[in-house]
C-alpha cells in the first residue's frame, strides 16, 4: 500500500503539473486555498498522510524483532498527523462541501488517536477516537444505506480501541466488552491484536497472584506454577466463550486455543515432576498408593485436556450429523458429502480418550469416577455402532446392519438402567432415548428395504442392466445401461484385435527344366585368343595360327 501511495502521488503531480523542482534542484511547494480549483490537490495531501501511515504500520510489524524501529514508527505517525492537520485546514475553505469537511475532521481525529495510542496516552487517545466515532455515526445517519455501511464499518474498527483505552484508564467493565468483541469477530486484528492478548495475560497474571490451590474430586491441591494458575483462571472464561460461539469455525478455533494452553500447562507440570521423581516415589510408599500433589495436579490437567478433546470431537460429530441430513443439498452444490465413516472415526477417537481417562494416576480407586466413564463409554459405543450400521445400509448389507442396530439398543438400555445417581454427569451427553427411537424407526425401514431388495426383479432379470462382456462396437443394435462407459475402464473395442485366417502366397516349382535338352551353341561362341609368351613371340615374327 505504501508503494501504491507513492505511485499515485507521482501520477497526481505529473497530471497537475505540480512538480517539486527538477532533477537537479528541489523546490518545495505547498497546496494553498488559492489553487484549490481541482479536488485532486486535496488528494495530494491525503496520499502523503496515507503513505506515512502505511509506512508506520510496516514498521510496527518489523518492530517485533527490531525494537529500535519503534522510534521510526512514532516519527512516521507524527508525519501522518501533520499531513492530516494540513488536510483539515484546507477543507475549511468555502470551496469544500460539508461532507468532505466532516470526513477530514474524522480522519484527523483517527490518526491523532493512533499516535496517542502508541504513546500510551490513554485519555487523549480515547477522546480522539470518540470524536472520530461520533462523526462517522452522524455521517452514517445522514446518507443512504450503501454509504452508511462504510461508516458503520469504521465505527466497528474504532470501538475496540476505545474499550482498550477505557480499561487502561480504570474502567474494569471494558475488559468484558473487549472479550465479547474478540469472540464475535473471531479474533482481533490490526493495531489492537497484540495489545489485547497481552492485556488478557496480564489480567489473569494479576488474579493468579491470589490463587494458591485448586479442589478437584474432594481433594485440594496447591498450585505453585504461575503458568498453571493463569490457565486455570482462564478456563471458565474459555469454556463460556466456546458455549457462546456463533459458528463452528469460531468454536473450533477456541477449542484449539484452549487445548494449546492446556498442553503448555501440562508441560510446565512435567518439568516440575522430573526433579521430584525420587521424592514422589518415596511418598507413594509412605502414603499407601496415594499420589503426590504435583502428580495429582498433572492428572487434573490431563483430565481437562482429554475432556476438552472429547467435547471438540463431539461438536464436530454434531455438525457432521447435520450435514448428513442435508446430504442431497450438498451433492447438488458440488461439494463432498459427509459419510458415516467420518463419524465412526470421531467416535473411535472419543473412546480412546475415555480409555486414557480411566488410567489417570490417583483415580484408579475412585469408583464413582470409573462408573461415570463407563457410562459415557457405553453412550459413545452406542453411537459408534449406529453409524457403522448406517455404513452397512449404504452397501445393502441388511443382516449386518440389523445385528448392529440390536447392539445399539443393548448399549442404550444398559445406560438407562445404570444411570441412576449419575444422571447429572450424563446431561451433557447425547440423549440415548432419542437414539432408541431413531434405531427402532431405522429397523423397520431396513426390514422393508431388505424384503424389497430380495423380491426386486429388475436386479436379475432386466436385460438392459446385464453385462455380457461385449465391447461397445459389437452391441450397437442393443440398448444397455452400462455405467462403465463414463469411467476410465471403458470397453469400446477388443484391443489388441484377435488373429484371423488369410490365404497364403502361392509357391511355383519348375519341374520340366530337368527334362529339357538344349541345342549346342559351341559354333556360336568365339574362341578366346591364346595368350602368354609363346603368343607374343609368334606375333612379333608374323606367325599366325
Amino acid at each position: 500500500f505504501r508503494g501504491y501511495c507513492s505511485r499515485r502521488l507521482r501520477r497526481l503531480r505529473k497530471t497537475l503539473n505540480f512538480k517539486m523542482g527538477n532533477r537537479h534542484k528541489f523546490t518545495g511547494k505547498k497546496v494553498t486555498e488559492e489553487i484549490l480549483s481541482d479536488n485532486r490537490y486535496l488528494l495530494l495531501i491525503l496520499m502523503d498522510a496515507e503513505r506515512a501511515w502505511s509506512y508506520a504500520m510496516q514498521l510496527k510489524q518489523e518492530a517485533n524483532t527490531e525494537p529500535r524501529k519503534r522510534f521510526h514508527l512514532l516519527s512516521r505517525l507524527r508525519k501522518a498527523v501533520k499531513h492530516a492537520e494540513e488536510l483539515e485546514r484546507l477543507c475549511e475553505s468555502n470551496r469544500v462541501d460539508a461532507k468532505t469537511k466532516l470526513e477530514a475532521q474524522a480522519y484527523m481525529a483517527y490518526l491523532t488517536g493512533m499516535l496517542r495510542f502508541e504513546h500510551q496516552e490513554w485519555k487523549a487517545a480515547m477522546e480522539a477516537f470518540n470524536k472520530c466515532k461520533t462523526i462517522y455515526e452522524k455521517l452514517a445517519n445522514a446518507f443512504t444505506e450503501e454509504q452508511a455501511v462504510l461508516y458503520n464499518q469504521r465505527v466497528e474498527e474504532i470501538s475496540p480501541n476505545i474499550r482498550y483505552c477505557a480499561y487502561n484508564i480504570g474502567d474494569q467493565s471494558a475488559m468484558n466488552e473487549l472479550m465479547q468483541m474478540r469472540l464475535r469477530s473471531g479474533g482481533t486484528e490490526g493495531l489492537l491484536a497484540e495489545k489485547l492478548e497481552a492485556l488478557i495475560t496480564q489480567t489473569r497474571a494479576k488474579q493468579a497472584a491470589t490463587m494458591s490451590e485448586v479442589e478437584w474430586r474432594g481433594r485440594t491441591v496447591p498450585v505453585k506454577i504461575d503458568k498453571v494458575r493463569i490457565f486455570l483462571l482462564g478456563l471458565a472464561d474459555n469454556e463460556a466463550a466456546i458455549a457462546q460461539a456463533e459458528n463452528e469455525e469460531t468454536k473450533e478455533r477456541l477449542f484449539e486455543s484452549l487445548l494449546s494452553e492446556c498442553r503448555d500447562a501440562i508441560q510446565a507440570v512435567r518439568e516440575e515432576l522430573k526433579p521430584d521423581q525420587k521424592q514422589r516415589e518415596h511418598s507413594l510408599e509412605n502414603d499407601s498408593g496415594k499420589v503426590s500433589n504435583i502428580q495429582y495436579l498433572h492428572s487434573y490437567l490431563t483430565y481437562i485436556k482429554l475432556s476438552t478433546a472429547i467435547k471438540r470431537n463431539e461438536s464436530m460429530a454434531k455438525s457432521l450429523q447435520k450435514a448428513l441430513l442435508q446430504q442431497q443439498r450438498s451433492e447438488e452444490d458440488g461439494k463432498r458429502s459427509p459419510r458415516p465413516q467420518d463419524l465412526i472415526r470421531l467416535y473411535d477417537i472419543i473412546l480412546q480418550n475415555l480409555v486414557e481417562l480411566t488410567q489417570l494416576p490417583g483415580l484408579e480407586e475412585d469408583k464413582n469416577f470409573q462408573k461415570e466413564i463407563g457410562l459415557k463409554t457405553l453412550v459413545y459405543k452406542a453411537y459408534r455402532c449406529f453409524f457403522i450400521a448406517q455404513s452397512y445400509v449404504l452397501v445393502k448389507k441388511w443382516s449386518e446392519a440389523l445385528v448392529l442396530y440390536e447392539r445399539v439398543l443393548k448399549y442404550a438400555r444398559e445406560v438407562q438402567s445404570g444411570a441412576g445417581a449419575h444422571r447429572n454427569s450424563l446431561k451433557e451427553l447425547p440423549d440415548v432415548q432419542d437414539l432408541i427411537t431413531q434405531v427402532n424407526a431405522e429397523k423397520y425401514s431396513l426390514q422393508a428395504a431388505a424384503i424389497l431388495d430380495a423380491n426386486d426383479p429388475h436386479e436379475t432379470e432386466s436385460p438392459s442392466q446385464v453385462k455380457d462382456g461385449k465391447p461397445l462396437s459389437e452391441r450397437f443394435e442393443t440398448f444397455c445401461l452400462d455405467p462403465s462407459l463414463v469411467s476410465k475402464q471403458v470397453s469400446l473395442v477388443h484391443f489388441p484385435p484377435g488373429f484371423q485366417p488369410i490365404p497364403c502366397k502361392p509357391l511355383f516349382f519348375d519341374l520340366a527344366l530337368n527334362h529339357v535338352a538344349f541345342p549346342p551353341l559351341e559354333d556360336k561362341v568365339e574362341q578366346k585368343a591364346k595368350s602368354g609368351l609363346t603368343g607374343y613371340i609368334k606375333g612379333i615374327f608374323g606367325f599366325k595360327s
